[in-house]
């Protein structure tokens, strides 16, 4: 089997390596999408914006909405990963 697969790489080489780099894109975007400290503090930056007027109640609720979800889905996800090791 790892003669074939010797033999079989160049033409199976560039795709591997090629889904090897998105999973590592896709990857780092989710670590830094779903990274607590960071939700955070777009949580505060969002306060402090409202505190400032510089958006209204109605568009601070819902941006807090979408972050609140992202920090329970984080927060969820961080669990999983302590169940399963």
């Amino acid at each position: 089997m790892g003669l074939l697969r010797l033999l079989t790489l160049p033409i199976t080489g560039p795709p591997r390596l090629g889904w090897w780099i998105i999973e590592q894109v896709v990857g780092a975007a989710e670590a830094e999408l779903y990274d607590e400290d960071r939700i955070v503090a777009a949580l505060r930056r969002l306060t402090a914006e409202v505190e400032e007027g510089r958006i209204s109640e109605e568009e601070h609720a819902a941006a807090e909405g979408v972050l609140l979800a992202r920090l329970a889905e984080s927060r969820a996800r961080r669990r999983d990963v302590e169940e399963i090791t």
